[in-house]
């Protein structure tokens, strides 16, 4: 048996207010005056200063504002590396993502193109990245995604929805401040933290799982019922938890895989351009033949926060649209086979796919 040999986050920072410690952090990995480090930001930030004031900025360092209103695209890290190329008189010496899971995504993607050849898109897929990537910070102001602590970088490509999934990917340095995720709008705080949710359900009733991923799992189903049914989402031990809650169901992918859910999330987001958390809702909304104790408590959770999904959003798409949304969803092998199993191809035709996107 040949088991996977998986990277870690080598460095964590965990406390609020821990974010005041980034610059000091960073210092010691700055290679000249001419290598910059490069802040991406998510631009709901452009006006909080409370947040930007903070970045202390040394020498060339800059702030580069990026919107997260569409899912990451492989196009739009292609024009992002190609900017900090022209305009930096050295590779930087690091780059540093503030802000959702997009965010964290985006870094990581910006950080392996930086130090690899050719077009993001070349790289969707599993261990096709050759260099180490830039060195690079995750600071996520929004939990529930993982990103901060997985070895993926999810984008959208000019033909498919797939991560960049590598060692070289992961954060080389993660701050988890639970500060920073105060002000999120509720149905954000929700959608997302049900993608934490969702990646526990699905890890522990998948068939990769192990010892391994269990223990990740359970810590994050655990804290993700503490959180959305028993405490005040608004608290700061609530924001805590939270934020342990999206890195422990990072973790439990690690070793596992995702399911059900997440292949046909990627199918919503390709074709009609859905965010990953909504659609993850969305889908698993529908999914009680699959997950039945999951999909109950997440309805539970969805009327204790009076959260109104949107409906009927696959009614009017055409033949070809519905194919390659069933396509996309369905070339994510092992998210189905750790859904269902080696046969899973006889449990999920493409007919039952589509009757299941039709109920959306």
């Amino acid at each position: 048996m040949n088991y996977k040999n998986f990277p870690m986050v080598p460095r964590v920072v965990f406390g609020r207010g821990s974010f005041n410690q980034l610059s000091e952090i960073v210092a010691p990995k700055r290679l000249s005056m001419n290598a910059p480090f490069i802040y991406l930001v998510d631009d709901v930030f452009k006006s909080n200063s409370w947040l930007t004031s903070r970045i202390s900025l040394s020498y060339d360092d800059r702030i580069i504002y990026i919107s997260t209103k569409e899912e990451p695209k492989t196009s739009q890290v292609d024009a992002l590396v190609e900017e900090i190329i022209l305009n930096t008189k050295e590779r930087p010496s690091g780059i540093i993502g503030i802000g959702g899971g997009s965010m964290m995504d985006m870094a990581k993607a910006v950080a392996i193109m930086l130090t690899n050849e050719g077009e993001t898109h070349l790289y969707q897929g599993w261990d096709l990245v050759k260099n180490p990537a830039l060195y690079h910070v995750g600071i996520p102001t929004i939990s529930g995604t993982g990103a901060e602590v997985s070895r993926t970088t999810v984008l959208t490509g000019p033909t498919k929805k797939l991560g960049i999934n590598s060692d070289y990917t992961p954060f080389d340095q993660v701050i988890l401040d639970p500060e920073l995720t105060k002000g999120v709008p509720k149905d954000q705080w929700f959608y997302t933290g049900m993608d934490c949710f969702i990646h526990s359900v699905e890890s522990l009733e998948g068939t990769y799982l192990n010892a391994f991923s269990r223990s990740y799992g359970d810590m994050a189903y655990n804290l993700c019922k503490e959180v959305f049914l028993d405490g005040t989402p608004s608290t700061e031990e609530a924001q805590d938890k939270l934020m342990m809650a999206s890195w422990h169901g990072g973790m439990s992918i690690v070793y596992s895989q995702v399911g059900v859910a997440h292949a046909m999330s990627y199918g919503l987001s390709y074709v009609l351009g859905t965010k990953h958390g909504i659609g993850n809702c969305i889908v698993f909304d529908h999914l009680e033949d699959f997950y039945p104790e999951g999909v109950k408590l997440f309805k539970a959770m969805k009327e204790k926060h009076d959260i109104e999904l949107p409906k009927g959003i696959c009614a009017t798409l055409s033949e070809e649209e519905l194919d390659t949304m069933i396509n996309i969803a369905l070339g994510l092998e092992p998210l189905w086979e750790n859904a269902l199993g080696k046969n899973w191809k006889k449990l999920m035709t493409p007919k039952q796919l589509k009757a299941l996107y039709l109920k959306m």
